[in-house]
């Protein structure tokens, strides 16, 4: 257990907030979707209400660690500020003379929001790369420090980029030593179901797998393999699984270096592990294309886009019966019909099992998209906003970016 916002008095004391506010901008500049910010909200709101003087910090894409208009954080500033109904004073930069200034000016229940973290080379540089180069650690620490100076207090809502060990994620707070280190309402939410789904399941507890490659999914696979009841495989990653077990599955993606593990794993799992009895399948993967079910076999110039309607009515059933469901990557081609489907019918029938009283986890990514997609998001117990993040969390990795904080 981590100390929380809970647990401290920030009246008058600098905050410095790592959020995720990573949000997916279109080639305007608009964001399409603010789940993230929304998220950011209720700690957001408590730190102010308290008379927090709160320095946000957050990453937004990939900028090669160097500015560039495209992944300002000035859209996310804009929608903070609707949201919070208030104007958010936006900086030019996270560290400098000017940032330094501002974040000492700030009085009670203020805030401002730096801009992008990854504009620095230093925020991204891995610990194991900058061991083995004292160059890359001082620019690391250096950067780390300037980030560091600014609050007297650091609070972590960013879970979704909790497994990575970023300067703002790890280095910071080390730093920080001696100044409270906590987590804001969202990771601490995000621990909760999580932790309980891993830790203390309600049975039957069911994982729903998809995705391109088995070996993205190998090290969750063999741990949920010792927690689960079931683990129902979708995804382009179903078809390495199959092929292992000797189908046809024509120009299907597989990995033929998995396939050998891919056996292992379903001799240990036995029935535990569930594939899809039927595919839809095309030539090309193109909206409205010609496609096919397809049982025994997928034809030589064909791939397997999405579970078949076979496959949908097992999936659906073992769901109606699940007390525990977690769910992570889409089961075909989501967002190019007619291979949405296998998606869809997954996050209707994790709506209809919370109906029913079962706790229904959606690991982020493309699988909360789909539950957008679809109108379902309010009748999920819990999205998570952190695809990789989650998905490493149910593996059982540690996170240094929350082991470096206080204890409660």
């Amino acid at each position: 257990m981590k100390k929380t916002i809970d647990d401290l008095k920030v009246q008058g004391l600098r905050v410095l907030l790592r959020l995720d506010l990573n949000v997916p901008l279109d080639d305007r500049q608009q964001i399409t979707d603010d789940r993230r910010i929304r998220e950011a909200l209720p700690t957001v709101k408590h730190l102010l209400e308290g008379g927090g003087r709160l320095i946000l910090m957050s990453h937004l894409g990939r900028p090669e660690g160097k500015p560039n208009p495209e992944f300002s954080l000035k859209p996310v500033a804009a929608r903070l500020g609707e949201l919070l109904q208030r104007p958010i004073r936006m900086l030019p930069d996270c560290v400098g003379d000017e940032v330094a200034r501002t974040a000492a000016s700030l009085k009670d229940g203020e805030l401002c929001l730096l801009e992008n973290l990854r504009f620095h080379e230093a925020e991204t540089i891995a610990d194991k790369k900058a061991k083995d180069s004292p160059a890359l650690q001082q620019s690391k620490r250096a950067f780390a420090e300037s980030l560091a100076k600014l609050g007297e207090v650091y609070v972590n809502d960013a879970f979704g980029t909790c497994h990575r060990d970023n300067a703002s994620m790890f280095t910071v707070p080390q730093l920080m030593q001696g100044r409270p280190r906590v987590v804001g309402y969202l990771v601490q939410k995000e621990l909760k179901f999580l932790g309980e789904a891993v830790s203390n399941p309600q049975r039957p507890f069911v994982c729903v797998l998809g995705g391109a490659k088995v070996s993205d999914k190998l090290g969750v696979i063999r741990s949920l393999l010792t927690k689960c009841d079931t683990i129902l495989i979708g995804g382009a990653m179903a078809y390495t699984f199959l092929a292992a077990g000797k189908m046809a599955v024509g120009k299907s993606r597989v990995e033929p270096d998995l396939m050998d593990t891919a056996r292992s794993l379903m001799v240990e799992a036995k029935n535990r592990l569930v594939l899809p009895v039927d595919s839809v399948a095309a030539k090309e993967i193109s909206a409205g294309t010609a496609h096919q079910v397809c049982e025994s076999a997928i034809p030589p110039d064909w791939m397997g886009l999405d579970i078949g309607p076979k496959t949908i009515e097992n999936y659906r059933g073992i769901l109606s019966t699940a007390r525990t469901i977690v769910w992570n990557a889409p089961m075909g081609v989501f967002g190019v019909p007619p291979f949405d489907k296998g998606t869809l019918a997954v996050a209707s029938a994790m709506a209809a099992s919370t109906a029913k009283g079962a706790t229904t986890i959606v690991g982020g990514g493309d699988s909360a998209a789909a539950v957008d997609q679809a109108g379902l998001a309010e009748r999920m117990t819990h999205i998570s906003t952190g695809g990789g993040a989650s998905l490493e969390f149910l593996e059982g990795k540690r996170f240094a970016a929350l082991d470096v904080l206080d204890d409660a």
